[in-house]
């Protein structure tokens, strides 16, 4: 009897330290932001859901499209309806691995620079990106940030011949993520 209490209390205890690796958050922000002889083009999505497993440095990022909010009421139906099809191709996603993500001390208040290596897929088209990211533990709350570029090209997202030489072809993306949560398994 004892025996299988322990092992009951053994198997516990991993289950719980293995629960202890993952942390998600719905309140994520990406922005994208594209400069132009005819206007910059700017906008922001609050709803990004990341998850992020710190053992395994697996994280992944998911958006919807319609979800970015423009200045311009008229350049976000062009967004949507025009250049990444929201209703053919409703979500952008990247999955990829931080670098020795295990090694992270998120006990402490303090910043680390990691590499972070996937695929980003827009428009249903899937590309490499390698960047790098600031993990930043204060007060006990875990954010992520980084920016990267990528060319529309890549993605397949066509910009019409009418407007082609008045916007730009390559794209900044940053990611702010503010709150990851510990994800407890029950």
């Amino acid at each position: 009897m004892r025996i299988v209490f322990a092992l009951l209390m053994l198997t516990m205890v991993s289950a719980t330290g293995l629960a202890q690796t993952r942390y998600f958050t719905k309140t994520g922000k990406i922005i994208f932001y594209s400069k132009s002889p005819m206007e910059n083009i700017e906008a922001v999505n609050n709803k990004v859901v990341s998850i992020w497993d710190i053992t395994s440095g697996q994280i992944e990022f998911s958006v919807l499209m319609k979800g970015f909010e423009f200045q311009k009421a008229l350049m976000q139906e062009h967004f949507n309806e025009n250049y990444v099809e929201s209703d053919k191709y409703p979500k952008a996603v990247f999955k990829g691995i931080i670098e020795n993500s295990s090694a992270l001390d998120l006990t402490a208040d303090r910043s680390a620079t990691v590499k972070v290596n996937g695929n980003l897929t827009i428009h249903g088209e899937t590309r490499p990106v390698n960047t790098t990211a600031v993990i930043t533990v204060k007060n006990k709350v875990i954010s992520a940030a980084t920016s990267f570029i990528i060319s529309l090209a890549d993605y397949k997202i066509s910009i019409p011949s009418l407007v082609a030489d008045k916007i730009s072809k390559k794209i900044t993306i940053t990611v702010n993520i503010s709150d990851y949560k510990l994800v407890v398994k029950k």
